[in-house]
């Protein structure tokens, strides 16, 4: 498998557990897009909810989509000690999750 080499685009998909308050869930987001200001190697982050406009989302219903220049910038927030932290209680409130990281690419005209 051929290592990427340019920039990657980190993608979780989750659904929240039904028991999950409004508050804890405004939590958790508020405290999951704070990481881009702790771990330096998040370029971008950002997130939405699911506009529920096709019956394609298999219960996922929010997005979160972080930009790192490198797999190597990946790796590290991995083992960053805020995101270990935070992936605790980020995981105890989800139903389901799913993970992609993925290289960038651009077409060329």
């Amino acid at each position: 498998m051929e290592k990427a080499k340019g920039k990657v685009k980190h993608v979780v998909l989750v659904k929240f557990k039904d028991e999950a308050s409004g508050e804890q869930i405004e939590q958790i987001i508020k405290d999951y897009t704070s990481l881009v200001n702790l771990i330096e190697p998040i370029k971008s982050l950002e997130w939405g909810k699911d506009l529920r406009m096709t019956n394609l989302n298999q219960g996922f219903t929010h997005v979160f989509e972080s930009i790192f220049e490198n797999v190597e910038g990946v790796a590290e927030y991995g083992t960053h000690p805020a995101h270990l932290e935070l992936k605790d209680r980020f995981l105890a409130l989800l139903d389901k999750i799913l993970v992609l990281d993925y290289e960038l690419a651009t077409l060329n005209p």
